[in-house]
Parts: C-alpha cells; structure tokens; sequence
C-alpha cells in the first residue's frame, strides 16, 4: 500500500513539474539577404502571469562552432548587449516583456552571421523548460521559400481534381445522351411497328 501511495505521488509530482514548465518559441529556420535586417523572435507560455523579474537570454553558435556564446540578457527591464561578442554594434531589443516577447533585431547582415541563435526565458516561479533554437541562412538572394513550394504543389492538385470532376461530369452527361438517343430510336421503331400492323389490319376491308 505505501509502495502504491510513494508510486502516485512521484507521478503527481512529474505532471505538476510538466504542468508549470515553461515553454519557449522561436522560429525554425530564418532566410535573409546580405545588408539586411532581420528578426528573430522569441515568446513563450507559463501557466503564471507575466512576472516583473521575467529575462530572456540569447545565445549565437557560428556554423561550424562546437559551443556557443552569449550575446544578449534582459533582465529587471534592462536589455545588455555583449560589447565584445559579432553583434555589439548590429544588435537592438526589439520585444516587448510584458507580452512575453523577447525578440532581437539583427542589423546589416553578413554571411559569417550564419549559425544557430538559441532563446532561453524565464517567468519566476516558473523557471524550468527547455531552450528553443532558430538557424540564420543568409543569402546574395533568397530562395525560394518552401511555403511557395507547397503552394505551386496544392495548386497542381487542385487543379488536377478540377479536371477529373470535369472529366466526370463530362462523361456523365455523353452517357446519359447516348442512353437517350437509343431509347428514342427504340420508341421509332416500336411506332413504326405498330403504323405496319395498322395498314395490314386496314387492308381487307377495301
């Protein structure tokens, strides 16, 4: 009995600490041009209001690189830039704490900016979950998205069911006046059948 009560408050305690984790979102991937700014955004969920002491930490790991380093903090309604880190000069606080928005502004983009930007948020009390990552691919010019891809792609399939409907109904409508057409000849011939026996009928009486 005390194995069973040990056994259901280990589990109640996992789903208690499942409940109140915080959980952390940002992008998957982000597509940019050289020179260009971009976005990174960073929000998360808690089952606690908006905390006054909440932070957002960001972290940047090159292409290629085996650790990160860290380039930003916000905490207690400041923002700190990394002076010595890529970004000291090209990088602004974007968000917005209260919305539970921590997003980042990177400015006049390069290809060494290439890699892994990691978004880490905390909401006190709730301050266990998991980090969320967004890779940075910068072009001379941008792919094409595969957004756009799966579009053409449903378009293609739509347009294909469009055509086998008309191809349906088109061959519904050729049957129905093939099946017309012989039960009128049909209905000829059984009149003309019926004027023969009427003349034959007719005949002996002149």
């Amino acid at each position: 009995m005390l194995s069973v009560l040990a056994l259901t408050s280990v589990v109640l305690l996992s789903l208690a600490s499942q409940i109140t984790a915080i959980v952390v979102y940002t992008s998957w991937e982000k597509h940019a041009l050289v020179g260009s700014d971009v976005r990174l955004s960073c929000s998360f969920f808690s089952w606690h209001w908006t905390s006054p002491d909440v932070t957002f930490s960001w972290q940047y790991r090159p292409d290629g690189a085996k650790e990160g380093i860290s380039i930003f903090h916000y905490g207690g309604g400041v923002a700190y830039v990394d002076n010595k880190g890529p970004f000291r000069d090209r990088l602004e606080f974007v968000g917005n704490p209260s919305r539970r928005d921590g997003s980042i502004l990177i400015k006049e983009l390069d290809f060494s900016d290439n890699g892994t930007f990691t978004c880490d948020a905390k909401n006190p009390p709730d301050i266990v979950g998991h980090s969320s990552s967004v890779r940075l691919l910068v072009f001379e010019k941008v792919p094409v998205q595969a957004g756009v891809v799966t579009g053409a792609i449903i378009g293609v399939v739509l347009g294909l069911l469009i055509l086998i409907v008309a191809i349906y109904y088109l061959m519904r409508f050729l049957v129905a006046r093939r099946v017309f057409s012989l039960s009128m000849s049909k209905h000829g011939k059984k009149g003309k059948g019926k004027e023969g026996t009427q003349q034959k009928q007719a005949g002996p009486l002149k």
